[in-house]
């Protein structure tokens, strides 16, 4: 048997553009990889490694390349899959040359190293999904979510007011850091007493934040690990303003100026939607008439 010819033939399954945007949005939401596979009915868990790295990275136009351009099994694996679809064995010294010769070998995961610094300032889960408010800027909660959409990655952190599901303060950057979070925070005014509730990513835990919270007397709340169903109001917000926009127009590689432009005219509509809107609870008042008359 022509053992090169065995290695080159074997083909890898193909995934849309849109599986893949899929799979990491899931992946960002706290889905684990078992559900991700499941749900869009994904082979190899390596693959959403993969393509989240890229997402992470700002590598999302790889999203749409050429299938075999990346390689994540070593000559071992290699060897095993070959062995276990053909007859004729093949020695894994044999499969390595070949590797190396062609140039196909695998990248090495970098070694993990523990960071030392300040401890997390963490906190209870106050809400328990009781996503209520009896007045505006009672309770509110925030989260930042990926716009893999443009030339490079960029990020939208918001804040909801679960009175009414308006956003009230949000940024788009650039940059996934801790001035993203603290400049979405310092756009409003906040009552103190106010409830803000987040998920435990390191930009809520840390100790910037949390000394923020404290000078405008904020009460934090914050979702378990990785459930996001801890924080759906704005998990949903940012699920739909995604779906949407981008994701039903199969806009997926545009400016980052129109991306931003996008995000901001659907932000205005939810946000006019919302406000307009009468509510019995309100005595058929609109949140913004509501406001008004209790000012």
């Amino acid at each position: 048997m022509n053992h090169t010819k065995v290695f080159f033939s074997m083909k890898r399954v193909s995934y849309s553009v849109e599986t893949k945007y899929k799979a990491v949005e899931m992946k960002a939401a706290g889905f684990s990889k078992k559900e991700i596979m499941k749900e869009l009915n994904i082979r190899n868990r390596t693959q959403v490694k993969t393509w989240w790295r890229w997402y992470r990275n700002g590598e999302s136009y790889r999203f749409s390349q050429q299938v075999g351009k990346q390689y994540t099994y070593g000559y071992r694996k290699i060897t095993a899959l070959i062995n276990q679809c053909y007859t004729s064995p093949i020695n894994h010294k044999r499969v390595q040359r070949m590797m190396q010769k062609h140039h196909l070998n695998c990248r090495v995961r970098p070694k993990k190293t523990t960071r030392i610094g300040k401890p997390y300032y963490k906190t209870d889960n106050l809400l328990q999904r009781q996503f209520k408010a009896s007045c505006p800027m009672e309770v509110l909660t925030t989260d930042i979510t990926y716009l893999p959409f443009g030339h490079s990655m960029l990020y939208l952190s918001s804040i909801m007011d679960i009175y009414n599901g308006e956003i009230v303060a949000y940024k788009i950057d650039d940059k996934q850091d801790q001035n993203l979070v603290n400049d979405t925070l310092n756009q409003i005014d906040i009552p103190e007493g106010c409830i803000l509730h987040s998920d435990q990513g390191s930009v809520y835990t840390s100790y910037a934040y949390y000394q923020l919270c404290e000078e405008k007397g904020i009460i934090r709340s914050m979702s378990r690990k990785g459930t996001p169903a801890d924080n759906a109001p704005i998990e949903s917000f940012h699920s739909s303003l995604k779906s949407e926009t981008f994701y039903i127009n199969n806009e997926l590689n545009h400016s980052n100026h129109i991306v931003i432009d996008i995000v901001e005219k659907y932000i205005k509509n939810n946000n006019n939607n919302n406000n307009n809107r009468i509510q019995q609870k309100l005595g058929y008042l609109s949140p913004v008439k509501y406001r008004e008359l209790i000012a």
